[in-house]
């Protein structure tokens, strides 16, 4: 399975770049998956809804289905975060994952840098980081630089490193 991630501190403007770059993909007949991380509590369900209900009641898993789409539910109730791993061992066979989040994890990754959100080069440091995407003209990376806004440089980065033949 193929698989990039997109870095970047909090505000960075990481999901506006990838909800750019999906239709691109996708447009060029791929097959694209996102698996984004999040630091905080969340919930996909809503209070007083059946599935709601019955995780509140205790159910481990509670999986929802219609004509549209689906969704599963997994209550943690305490056992430990799984990794990236476990999680890309979840998804169904697509032409790429694009991983939200996960500045650590060892996997290629475009870092998204906004001169509005000024912190520390991931690049500088991280040998996984491919490209960059910035608003800023030049900056002291080895790695390609795009500008944050330029979508179709940024999917000319992402065909060059996974070749139709790998997807």
């Amino acid at each position: 399975m193929n698989v990039l991630g997109f870095a970047g501190f909090s505000g960075s403007g990481k999901t506006t770049l990838i909800e750019r770059l999906v239709p691109v993909l996708v447009g060029h007949g791929w097959r694209v998956s996102l698996l984004k991380h999040a630091h905080h509590a969340f919930d996909v369900d809503r209070p007083g809804k059946d599935s709601w209900r019955h995780r509140q009641a205790g159910c481990t898993e509670v999986l929802v289905g219609s004509a549209n789409r689906w969704a599963l539910m997994h209550e943690l109730r305490g056992a430990p975060e799984p990794s990236l791993d476990e999680l890309l061992g979840r998804l169904s066979p697509c032409d790429l994952v694009l991983v939200e989040g996960w500045k650590q994890a060892m996997i290629p990754k475009i870092e998204v840098h906004r001169s509005a959100c000024p912190a520390p080069l991931l690049a500088a440091t991280d040998p996984w980081v491919v490209a960059v995407a910035t608003d800023l003209a030049r900056l002291p990376v080895s790695v390609p630089q795009v500008h944050v806004d330029d979508i179709p440089a940024i999917a000319a980065v992402v065909f060059a490193r996974f070749s139709r033949s790998s997807v």
